[in-house]
C-alpha cells in the first residue's frame, strides 16, 4: 500500500471510531445509554427520569442513534429507544471503570453522596451466584416494574423500592435478603437495604447491579414484550 493511500485509510478509519467517542462526549447521553441498559424506553419516559425537556432528550437520542449506539421500534403511537446491541453497554461500562482509576474527582464525589455504603456489606455477585445455586437467599429487584420486565435476575423477587414498606410483610425474616439495583450508582439497593434492616431484616446490597449481571452471563430472565413503557 502506498505511503499517501496507506494515510488517507487510517485517516478514514480512525475517524469512524472517533464517531463513537463524539456520541458518548455528554454526561447526559451516558446517563441516556447508563438507563437504556435497564431496558427500553420512550423519549418520554428519559425525559422524565433525567430531569430534561422531551426536545433536548430527543437530540440526544438523535446522536446516539446517528452513531448506530441505540435503535428504535415503533410501539403504537410511541418510539421506544434500545441500546442496539450488550457491546454499547461493554463500552459504557469500560469508559465508567477507566474514569474511576484514572480521574481524582470521581472517587470524592461518589464519597460525598454514597457515604453510606461501606457500611452495608456488599455481596459480590460470585458470591450471590454460589447462594442462589444452594438457594440460600432472597434476592430482590428494588427498580421500578417495566425495568424488572425487561430484563432481571434469575429468581428475583420484584418490589419497587417506593412499594417497600407497604410489602415488607411478603418477605420472611428468616432469609438473607439480597438487594439490587441499576448499578454502581443507583442508590435504590442501599435504601432498601437500610430499611430492611431497620425492620429487623438480614439484607444486603448487592455489587453493582442488573447489567453488569447480565454482562457476566449470569442467568436473566427477559420478557421483552413486557418491557416497553410509555
Amino acid at each position: 500500500m502506498a505511503g499517501s493511500r496507506k494515510r488517507h485509510f487510517k485517516n478514514e478509519l480512525y475517524d469512524q471510531f472517533a464517531r463513537l467517542a463524539k456520541a458518548m462526549a455528554s454526561g447526559r447521553r451516558l446517563e441516556l445509554i447508563d438507563l437504556l441498559a435497564q431496558g427500553p424506553r420512550t423519549v418520554e419516559a428519559l425525559a422524565k427520569e433525567t430531569d430534561q425537556s422531551v426536545a433536548n432528550t430527543s437530540q440526544h437520542l438523535q446522536v446516539l442513534r446517528q452513531a448506530r449506539l441505540v435503535e428504535t421500534s415503533r410501539r403504537g403511537n410511541y418510539i421506544h429507544y434500545r441500546l442496539a446491541d450488550d457491546q454499547v453497554l461493554r463500552l459504557w461500562t469500560a469508559l465508567r471503570t477507566a474514569g474511576e482509576l484514572r480521574l481524582a474527582e470521581v472517587g470524592p464525589l461518589v464519597q460525598t453522596y454514597m457515604s453510606d455504603r461501606g457500611a452495608l456489606q456488599a455481596v459480590s455477585q460470585d458470591e450471590l451466584q454460589q447462594r442462589l445455586e444452594h438457594r440460600e437467599v432472597i434476592i430482590l429487584d428494588v427498580r421500578p416494574v417495566p425495568e424488572y420486565n425487561a430484563g432481571h435476575i434469575a429468581g428475583a423477587r420484584s418490589i419497587p423500592i417506593d412499594e417497600l414498606n407497604s410489602r415488607l410483610r411478603e418477605l420472611p425474616k428468616s432469609r438473607r435478603i439480597v438487594a439490587y439495583c441499576r448499578g454502581p450508582y443507583c442508590v435504590f439497593a442501599d435504601e432498601a437495604v437500610m430499611r430492611l434492616r431497620a425492620h429487623g431484616y438480614k439484607a444486603f446490597p448487592l455489587e453493582g447491579g442488573f447489567p453488569e449481571w447480565k454482562l457476566r452471563g449470569f442467568p436473566v430472565t427477559t420478557d421483552p414484550s413486557l418491557s416497553l413503557t410509555n
